[in-house]
């Protein structure tokens, strides 16, 4: 087994940023029906059978909290012109990050953000501690492509769109 090399945070930031993520929004319903969500940049699929997804919240979150305490919430994948939705959820603190934001409400419940590129409905299945991160899975209840087109992705600090190679 090779020794392993240090490195600090910073550095593990930069080498992992140049791996592109797609960016969504995970949304909620709380008890007292507001809704609520985060921006998440660590969301993949997990497996088929049955169906699972996973994201990854940081451990000192204020939004994931209360999209736990839901025990459901939807996956909502933004579309590459939805940059500016995707700075309204990330703010931290006590803002109404649903304010001015057009949305509908899946059979399950949770919000549907207008003109997302496709949304994955779940139920939560399991939380890991992981780092300063939690490994959040969901089985997942329904999805669907809701607006074809590019997502927003995040790289090396900055967001883009996908193109094809020619």
């Amino acid at each position: 087994m090779s020794e392993a090399v240090a490195f600090d945070s910073g550095t593990f930031r930069r080498v992992l940023g140049h791996y592109p993520t797609g960016v969504c929004v995970v949304t909620a319903v709380e008890d007292s029906q507001a809704p609520t969500g985060m921006v998440v940049g660590s969301f993949t699929s997990v497996s088929l059978d049955p169906p699972l997804v996973a994201f990854f919240p940081a451990k000192n979150s204020q939004s994931w909290p209360r999209i736990e305490k839901a025990g459901k919430f939807c996956v909502n994948i933004l579309a590459s012109d939805q940059k500016p939705l995707c700075q309204q959820f990330a703010a931290k603190g006590g803002n109404d990050k649903f304010a001015g934001v057009t949305h509908h409400v899946s059979a399950n419940g949770s919000p549907i953000l207008d003109g997302v590129v496709a949304w994955i409905d779940c139920q939560l299945e399991a939380v890991h501690e992981a780092g300063d991160h939690y490994i959040v899975l969901g089985r997942v209840i329904a999805l669907e492509v809701e607006t074809p087109g590019k997502p927003l992705l995040f790289f090396q600090g900055g967001y883009g769109e996908f193109a094809n190679l020619r």
